[in-house]
């Protein structure tokens, strides 16, 4: 005997899970961090509100998107720094 599946199962079942978000610290120079509040205050005047969690995603989305030499061009732009907690 086969049981009728009901709506609401097949609705629960349809739900697009939620990706599993994954929580890291990192080091930024003071300078870098400072542009992001600069593109935060630019999505203000855009009308759109952005959080700088959002602001990072973006830049790597547009970064997977570049072309190997654009890549590689961008990444030899921004200097290494030495990674660690900074002293106080």
């Amino acid at each position: 005997m086969i049981k009728p599946v009901t709506a609401q199962k097949i609705e629960k079942t349809n739900k697009d899970k939620k990706p599993k978000l994954v929580r890291d610290s990192f080091t930024i120079p003071k300078a870098e961090y400072t542009v992001l509040d600069e593109l935060k205050q630019r999505t203000g005047k855009l009308a759109v509100a952005a959080k700088k969690s959002e602001l990072i995603r973006a830049g790597i989305k547009a970064l997977a998107a570049m072309s190997d030499a654009a890549f590689l061009a961008a990444l030899k732009a921004v200097p290494a720094i030495k990674t660690g907690r900074p002293k106080k």
